[in-house]
């Protein structure tokens, strides 16, 4: 099964901070509190589109 990489956007400043690898048979959206070094504090990180 091959795996794709999906960035983590920040939901305040929209900003790409982290990428991971998912399963591409996966429909869930990854949705993960992480620090944001543009916010300077902890914000929720939605996997893009």
């Amino acid at each position: 099964m091959a795996r794709k990489k999906v960035f983590l956007i920040c939901t305040e400043c929209l900003s790409r901070n982290y990428t991971l690898s998912k399963r591409s048979d996966d429909p869930v959206r990854q949705e993960l509190n992480k620090f944001c070094p543009r916010c300077n504090k902890h914000t929720l990180h939605r996997e893009s589109k």
